[in-house]
């Protein structure tokens, strides 16, 4: 009789085929729409748009098939000054850039059709581990996928800042004299 399995024989086993599912993409299968300057300047611009609104974007890196961010939606967050920000679930932030731009990339590639796949794949980020791992990973994908002097990755301010009080700590920030 099979018996379920324990939590960390899914986990494992979610894990590896993550990592088959990555292993596939940065092969190059499938189509590569993104290698296409133009689609992957409107995607990248997609993904910036709403940048500080209803998300914060981190890292990015549009592939020739496929997409990698580490951003934080807005969901049920406040500003400093008590004011609410916009709500805003990862499902939602998908499709906005998921139709936005299939929209417009199949009108530059003069094509129809599907242009994502209907699925994605997310991982929780629950300390500061996960977050150096996932934007160290976002950061080196065209690397490791053995593209050269790929321009369709980056670093935004907001990744930047929380990087910097990661490796620095947080106590390394300026004060003002008398604090």
């Amino acid at each position: 009789m099979k018996r379920p399995l324990s939590t960390r024989e899914e986990q494992r086993l979610a894990h590896l085929y993550s990592e088959k599912v990555e292993r596939y993409l940065d092969a190059g299968h499938g189509l590569c729409f993104m290698k296409e300057d133009r689609v992957a300047r409107l995607v990248t611009n997609a993904l910036h748009h709403f940048d500080r609104q209803r998300y914060s974007l981190a890292a990015w890196c549009v592939m020739p098939n496929h997409v990698d961010v580490v951003v934080e939606p807005f969901a049920g967050k406040t500003t400093t000054a008590g004011m609410a920000l916009p709500q805003s679930e990862l499902p939602e932030i998908l499709h906005s850039w998921k139709s936005f731009t299939a929209k417009e990339a199949n009108k530059v590639l003069s094509r129809s059709g599907a242009f994502w796949q209907a699925e994605y794949y997310d991982h929780l980020i629950r300390d500061e581990a996960n977050f150096l791992h996932a934007v160290r990973y976002v950061l080196d994908n065209p690397k490791n996928a053995g593209l050269r002097n790929w321009k369709w990755v980056g670093l935004t301010e907001c990744g930047k800042r929380i990087l910097r009080e990661l490796i620095h700590g947080r106590d390394a920030r300026a004060t003002r004299r008398g604090e």
